[in-house]
């Protein structure tokens, strides 16, 4: 069986830390006797009819290119290539309107407000809804903090005509500023629906976003068990038969409360736990 560890055009811009977990990930599961090889997925010259089974480990720049990983999602399907997330959960998962759907279900999700594609931002109207004076917004087709505000009345002006014109082209979420991000937003790691691992993403002074690249640090730390137990539900409804998910939040009064139910291309954070590999290698398994 021929295995394609679908990752992407190498940009500096998305090296997330100084380890370079698709090298190392790769290298172990070829050890393991896999029969796998990167392929970029944008390559005009990859040959999709030369795998049975797709990872999509790393296309870090899919949102920059969104109506083009679309197609390549459908040529792969039309070529029953299987793919690992699947294409269902992956086409959901693409968009933050999901939030919404989780939300709905009773889960604890950041409180979310959908700006559709064509609106105007009424900042004013937000701080009511959210009873708040500070506001996160960003594309709902995002990675990495692109294109991502936080807004007070104060810096409205500096912002809103750039943001009006954005929501011309596509749309956003608003979400209140919580203050609980300077404590660290978790993540915790699932393979084939199992806990993993867990870390704490913790950003800068003076900053809110936790990617190392926008000089975030990650802490080691093994999550409270009735916080791996509620990550787990958002699994367990929203990411059956997926060879991983990453679930990330914040500790919001004693609870977990999800800000993004990852299963498309995130991190792994595979170097901080030592049964990590394993078990990645272990859900694959289970999948080919």
């Amino acid at each position: 069986m021929k295995i394609a560890y679908v990752s992407y055009q190498i940009q500096e811009k998305y090296t997330s830390t100084t380890v370079d977990e698709d090298k190392t990930l790769l290298e172990f599961l070829i050890g393991k006797g896999l029969s796998i090889e990167r392929v970029i997925w944008n390559d005009p010259a990859a040959d999709w009819k030369n795998y049975e089974v797709a990872i999509i480990k790393s296309p870090w720049d899919y949102h920059e290119h969104i109506a083009e990983f679309k197609q390549w999602l459908d040529h792969l399907e039309a070529l029953n290539v299987k793919l690992l997330n699947p294409y269902e959960r992956v086409r959901w998962n693409m968009d933050k309107h999901y939030l919404g759907e989780i939300a709905d279900s009773g889960l604890a999700v950041i409180p979310s407000l959908f700006l559709e594609k064509g609106e105007r931002l009424d900042l004013n109207a937000l701080m009511a809804h959210f009873k708040t004076e500070k506001l996160i917004i960003k594309p709902c087709i995002s990675a990495g903090a692109k294109n991502t505000y936080i807004l007070t009345a104060q810096n409205l002006s500096g912002h809103e005509a750039e943001i009006n014109g954005l929501l011309q082209e596509e749309a956003f979420v608003a979400q209140p500023f919580m203050p609980e991000i300077h404590d660290g937003e978790w993540s915790f790691l699932f393979f084939e629906g199992k806990y993993s691992h867990s870390l704490l993403k913790i950003p800068k002074d003076g900053d809110f976003r936790v990617q190392t690249y926008h000089g975030g640090s990650v802490n080691v730390q093994q999550g409270l068990d009735k916080h791996i137990k509620s990550a787990a539900a958002y699994v367990e409804q929203y990411a059956q038969g997926c060879l991983y998910a990453r679930v990330d939040g914040l500790i919001v009064n004693g609870e977990l409360n999800l800000m993004e139910l990852e299963l498309i291309e995130p991190y792994l954070f595979l170097d901080t736990h030592q049964e990590a590999s394993e078990n990645y290698y272990k859900a694959l398994s289970a999948n080919l």
